[in-house]
């Protein structure tokens, strides 16, 4: 079984906000693999799939991005599972919008809400998907520039970054982690 965990705030005033990109990918992916995420199982919304006749538990935490680790480890210790079979996604305001990352596993940086996982699982090795929203303007407090909804204009390239981000996620499930940061982690040099 894997567990794949969407990072982001509960509730209608949150759902189309910036960061909530982990929770519209795995929306969007329930919505693909024929589930949808109900409940208050472990603190979260949750759906089980069946992906080539393999468990996917899909969850959604309901506990707000600061403090996600503790549906996380509730879901870990709950279904059996160790971090290794983890997928985290989460939105990054150092990543631009409309592209991803993909990591085997590292530190959380300055994101709160990998953050409260990586210390509620006592590991920080666990894949992450990472989807750009960013940058964020010089002028603007990054807090509340997360909590915006993504503008009109932003929408093809949110799209793009999703899209992507699901094929990313397909291939970590696929035991494929390592061409998925081949083809999402490349940086284009600055002035090209």
């Amino acid at each position: 079984m894997w567990v794949v965990v969407g990072l982001g705030n509960p509730g209608d005033e949150y759902a189309d906000t910036r960061h909530n990109a982990g929770v519209m990918l795995v929306e969007r992916l329930a919505r693909a693999w024929g589930v949808e995420p109900r409940g208050r199982l472990f603190k979260s919304r949750t759906a089980l799939a069946r992906r080539g006749g393999e468990d996917i538990f899909l969850v959604l935490p309901k506990t707000y991005m600061n403090r996600s680790g503790t549906a996380v480890r509730a879901v870990l210790a709950g279904k059996g599972v160790g971090p290794d079979r983890l997928v985290v996604v989460t939105d990054d305001l150092d990543i631009p919008l409309g592209e991803i990352r993909v990591r085997k596993a590292g530190g959380p940086g300055t994101h709160k809400g990998m953050i409260s996982v990586a210390a509620e699982v006592g590991s920080e090795a666990f894949p992450r998907v990472r989807i750009g929203i960013g940058p964020c303007p010089a002028s603007r407090d990054a807090a509340d520039f997360v909590l915006e909804p993504f503008k009109r204009n932003e929408r093809a390239d949110l799209g793009r970054g999703l899209d992507q981000a699901a094929e990313a996620l397909e291939m970590v499930l696929d035991g494929e982690i390592e061409r998925a940061m081949t083809r999402f982690n490349k940086r284009v040099a600055p002035g090209l």
